[in-house]
């Protein structure tokens, strides 16, 4: 997997992200950088709560 080092140094995850926020960055992320999957634990409570875009957040 390849890592977009210019994406991560100017997009970072803000500390003690909400849902909301780590939600827009891994889905941001995954348009731009390909070196990792979003997190289970994440992806778990994004289907809970039936997110699967940022539309969704709104």
């Amino acid at each position: 997997m390849k890592t977009n080092k210019e994406w991560h140094e100017k997009n970072k995850m803000p500390k003690n992200a909400t849902f909301e926020q780590r939600v827009k960055w891994h889905l941001e992320h995954l348009k731009n950088c390909s070196c990792r999957p979003i997190p289970k634990g994440l992806l778990n409570e994004m289907e809970e709560k039936n997110v699967t875009t940022l539309h969704d957040l709104l």
